[in-house]
């Protein structure tokens, strides 16, 4: 049984703040400060370039890949890490369409993250491809026998809508196409087993769920079946089967570790290491009971006392991540409003309030007061002040 009173004091929450963002970016684990000066000043510090050797600076990529491959139903040696989500999103499409010669069509859902979107956009432009855009219930009945690659997100980052994943893996299979899955908003909140689905290929970032910290690196796994198959376009150094051998020829490295690009960043993967310890000691079973528990709770509470705001989610929760949305006119002053009273989500355009669960550290103290506050800022109009309105660079 996984003790998540103690998974919540793995993390620095300040004070007088709930925290519903871990969607957008995770809290800093306790433990990160101490590991990232440790490294800096036993290794960076003191090593200098022999830390490449000496601190395995140069296989890091590889041993955190194999801790989060436990969180995603992957192999040991399965995973590796490095670069940002879009670059692997790249190099794993472009691997996928590569290895289904004679078929240029990119299935993907109105839901997917625009930056997804927009890499397979570009490669469908440079390679003579067409990307086909359906709505996320649509998805299933556009798997046709010209497809490639299916490309989803397994969890729409506005709704928290959830994909089968099996399910439609097996539908691209079936229609003789691969299967590519994006973990942005799955890895360490849900539940899931790439090998048991069957994927072909997946790719996810860390700053959410998995609380590496802001920019931390991004992993992709690829099924042992492609592994010394895949090639993708972007080929880097690190990826190369000898790369200090500086052959001006590409030749890739064994298995998943030609997925590596450019020199690995090795602060931010002390970070992300200090962040993982603790799910050394959390069953993946609970937390996703414990992540159902906590959103049907805040969707029952608002829907009881908030009657101006509309469901923007799944109802069921097994078709249903680990956030939850509520829409508003005013979303955004409404929300706004919301952290400046200490409740911190986040909005997405054009109207829709959207909060996060992550069970490691939020409880169900985080739910009623995120109701209370909700409840009260639209009763009161709270969010019609002048300063609510006015737009952040970020938002």
């Amino acid at each position: 049984m996984t003790d998540f009173a103690a998974t919540r004091r793995a993390f620095h929450l300040p004070q007088g703040i709930t925290y519903l963002d871990g969607n957008s970016l995770g809290p800093m684990p306790v433990a990160a400060h101490d590991r990232v000066a440790r490294m800096m000043a036993d290794e960076w510090s003191e090593m200098l370039i022999t830390g490449w050797n000496k601190a395995g600076w140069y296989v890091q990529p590889r041993k955190v890949g194999d801790r989060i491959a436990r969180l995603i139903g992957a192999g040991p040696g399965q995973v590796v890490m490095g670069d940002t989500l879009s670059i692997k999103v790249f190099q794993a499409l472009s691997a996928a369409l590569a290895l289904r010669p004679g078929r240029r069509v990119i299935l993907s859902d109105s839901g997917n993250f625009p930056s997804d979107l927009y890499v397979a956009q570009g490669l469908a432009h440079s390679l003579g491809a067409e990307l086909r855009v359906v709505a996320p219930e649509a998805v299933k009945a556009a798997i046709t026998d010209d497809l490639a690659v299916l490309m989803l997100t397994e969890v729409d980052y506005r709704t928290g809508r959830r994909h089968d994943m099996d399910a439609l893996t097996a539908r691209a299979h079936d229609a003789g196409a691969l299967a590519l899955w994006d973990l942005a908003h799955s890895a360490g909140a849900v539940d899931v087993d790439l090998t048991a689905a069957d994927a072909d290929f997946a790719v996810g970032c860390t700053y959410k769920y998995l609380n590496g910290g802001p920019g931390a690196p991004a992993f992709i796994w690829t099924h042992p079946r492609h592994a010394d198959a895949a090639q993708p376009i972007l080929q880097g150094w690190m990826g190369h089967d000898a790369p200090f051998a500086f052959d001006p020829d590409y030749r890739p490295a064994a298995g998943v570790e030609r997925m590596r690009v450019g020199t690995p960043p090795v602060i931010a993967l002390a970070a992300l290491d200090a962040a993982l310890d603790v799910w050394d000691d959390v069953s993946l079973a609970d937390l996703r009971a414990r992540s159902i528990v906590l959103t049907q709770a805040f969707i029952a509470g608002v829907e009881a006392s908030c009657p101006d705001v509309t469901l923007n989610s799944p109802r069921d929760p097994a078709l249903r991540g680990s956030q939850v949305s509520f829409c508003h006119p005013q979303g955004y002053a409404v929300m706004q409003a919301l952290i400046a009273a200490g409740i911190v989500g986040d909005f997405r355009a054009p109207d829709v309030l959207r909060f996060g669960f992550a069970p490691l550290y939020n409880d169900l103290d985080d739910v009623e007061r995120a109701v209370d506050g909700l409840a009260r800022i639209l009763r009161d109009g709270n969010w019609n002040d002048e300063r609510f309105h006015q737009r952040a660079a970020v938002t």
